[in-house]
């Protein structure tokens, strides 16, 4: 699966991936193998952070 190009659909996408799945952001990134830089580096541009603790970007 692509990653969506739209920021607030990415953030959706990710925090839901996250949620349901019960993983961290790396085993999300292993297992739809996508690029945890990329993601963080989208996601920073917006004011989101990933929170290791919460396992969210918020």
């Amino acid at each position: 699966m692509q990653l969506p190009q739209d920021g607030a659909m990415l953030l959706s996408l990710v925090n839901m991936k996250l949620r349901d799945g019960g993983v961290t952001l790396d085993e999300l990134c292993d297992d739809m193998e996508w690029d945890r830089d990329e993601i963080e580096t989208r996601l920073a541009r917006l004011g989101y952070r990933y929170d290791e603790t919460a396992r969210r970007f918020c």
